[in-house]
């Protein structure tokens, strides 16, 4: 059964300023009140919308807090070693927090480390981080999302089909979640086969698209057809390079799509009916909360280890409901000069 969007759930999903409680992480000695902070925030990337509304929201953040936001992160987000560079950098700038976001699980735990162990504590959002070092993990619950995903998938095959899962990028732990949160959701529908869920599409819409066009290629009939009856992806990139291809070789609306993360052309194409949903997280709140975590951690309170962020399944049936259209749609202006 595929998640029913009611105005209570989407209401908590948009709700900025979320009480935080329990379970300290308090330090010894807080900064007050009036003091001025410093909190590097560091992204997967920059590129992609995603970001720049989490960007928003770490600054809605700074301004209602009276911090100084720091944002800095590496373009493309299958870039380690220039993330942990960034990580290693802002250490340097006498900051007084980080929030992060790891491209990768494994790679940024020892600059995570390094962090704490210098006193500058870490909030890791959006994407996980092997270990425990950190003061707490502000993200959509990717592997619900994913089912989310799945179990709508399952309702649009009416329960059977063969269906390709195109993966994003190894070692990026919140969609790894996702991709196995949908073939979890998707296992109570017997009669779907899962056709190929092991390749991977890369970080960009391009090899997205050149992915994507070997993915058809492979399943590509003798009439043109194609002997597939469903695809999914789990991030904005992957989901336009997809539904390029499916485009350029005549294909689009002709199988069930579900994506993930919302664009300006994924909201077309769902109007269209060349895409048939698409799971989406609340980027600005997790910039928000990511924010907000970490300077109530500063100052002395006690925050979660956990905080989850929210995720609405996104269809032509609510997409044109007002609490649906301001989250697809907020008004970045204001926070991003």
């Amino acid at each position: 059964m595929s998640y029913k969007i009611t105005r209570t759930t989407t209401a908590l999903l948009l709700c900025s300023v979320v009480g935080l409680y329990t379970t300290g992480c308090g330090k010894d000695e807080a900064p007050s009140d009036n003091e001025r902070l410093t909190v590097a925030v560091i992204p997967k990337g920059t590129i992609h919308e995603f970001w720049k509304t989490v960007h928003a929201g770490a600054e809605m953040a700074g301004q209602e807090l009276g911090v100084d936001i720091l944002w800095k992160g590496s373009l493309k987000e299958d870039d380690r070693e220039a993330q942990i560079s960034v990580v290693e950098n802002i250490m340097t700038r006498q900051v007084d927090g980080i929030v992060l976001a790891p491209l990768d699980d494994a790679a940024l735990r020892r600059p995570v480390d390094e962090a704490m162990r210098s006193e500058i504590p870490v909030v890791i959002f959006d994407s996980g981080l092997q270990g425990e070092n950190y003061v707490s993990y502000v993200a959509t619950d990717n592997f619900k999302a994913g089912q989310l995903a799945g179990e709508h998938m399952g309702e649009l095959l009416d329960g059977k089909g063969r269906v390709v899962v195109l993966r994003y990028a190894e070692g990026s732990d919140s969609t790894t979640k996702r991709e196995d949160g949908f073939l979890d959701g998707i296992k109570a529908f017997d009669g779907i086969e899962i056709v190929s869920s092991n390749q991977y599409a890369g970080v960009t819409t391009a090899s997205a698209l050149k992915a994507a066009e070997n993915i058809l290629s492979r399943f590509s009939r003798a009439d043109g057809g194609l002997d597939i009856d469903g695809i999914f992806c789990a991030t904005e990139p992957t989901t336009l390079g997809i539904l390029r291809a499916l485009q350029d070789s005549g294909s689009a609306g002709k199988i069930k799509f579900v994506g993930f993360d919302s664009s300006e052309k994924m909201i077309a194409a769902l109007r269209a009916g060349e895409l048939d949903g698409f799971v989406v997280q609340n980027p600005m709140r997790i910039g928000y909360l990511g924010v907000k975590t970490l300077v109530e951690h500063l100052r002395g309170g006690n925050v979660d280890r956990r905080i989850d962020t929210g995720s609405v399944l996104i269809t032509s049936d609510n997409l044109d409901q007002p609490e649906i259209r301001d989250l697809l749609n907020p008004d970045l202006s204001k926070w991003l000069k």
